[in-house]
């Protein structure tokens, strides 16, 4: 139903002590005002005038990408790094497969090499023990300590010990002993040697029995291998 707008039905229902109110003019003033108030809010909510200006949403920015930078060359760093562990780790894995022995093999392998050296050089092989001690920090690295006794003479000694400096095994001569035979001219020698195995674990002396070996395994970490075993095998 219409009905006809009139300022004196609004004005009657201001409460009592409001006759300020009950003119029009201050009304409308005062709805205006209400009106630009919340004009006014909606703007400063809307473009944000206390954020940052323009110079410091730059320097902001600036400080964003040097960070970007900073990280970028952390991250290549790590990768040149992750680079470099993987080729030491590969070199390190060649070298090991070239001059490590195979523990399974290691005894005959380097009693077939010493007694091949021994007749080039023309000296007499005796006596050989072996033993074998893991490498500290290693799961499957073991250090074979080689004893082996030789007769010859001097030259062919000297002979002996050249050869053995050009093997491709990873030898190392620890100690040399070496005494007068009653033979003129013939030395009784003493070498203590070193070379490096790898595996996980030594293997029961029944494997290395069944990989046809000539040398007998002692249940513990030593091995010894006579001479004339060495002349049978030879």
């Amino acid at each position: 139903m219409a009905g006809n707008f009139s300022w004196s039905a609004i004005s009657a229902r201001l409460p009592a002590g409001s006759e300020a109110l009950r003119e029009p003019r201050l009304l409308v003033r005062l709805i205006l005002g209400v009106l630009l108030a919340a004009n006014i809010v909606a703007a400063l909510l809307l473009f944000h005038p206390w954020a940052e200006s323009p110079e410091e949403m730059e320097a902001r920015l600036g400080s964003l990408r040097a960070q970007i930078r900073r990280k970028e060359q952390n991250v290549a760093r790590l990768e040149t790094l992750v680079e470099k562990s993987r080729k030491a780790r590969e070199e390190g894995d060649a070298f090991m497969a070239k001059y490590f022995l195979d523990r399974r093999t290691a005894s005959s392998t380097i009693i077939s090499e010493l007694r091949d050296t021994a007749a080039e050089a023309g000296i007499k092989q005796q006596e050989q023990t072996f033993s074998f001690e893991p490498i500290e920090g290693s799961d499957n690295l073991y250090m074979m300590t080689i004893s082996g006794n030789y007769e010859g003479r001097y030259e062919d000694l000297v002979k002996f010990l050249n050869l053995l400096d050009r093997s491709p095994r990873f030898l190392i001569l620890d100690t040399l002993t070496a005494s007068p035979e009653r033979t003129a001219g013939t030395l009784s020698v003493n070498f203590k040697m070193y070379a490096f195995v790898i595996d996980g674990k030594p293997p029961a002396p029944e494997a290395e029995a069944a990989e046809g070996e000539e040398e007998p395994a002692s249940g513990g970490g030593t091995e010894q291998v006579p001479a004339q075993q060495e002349a049978r095998a030879g």
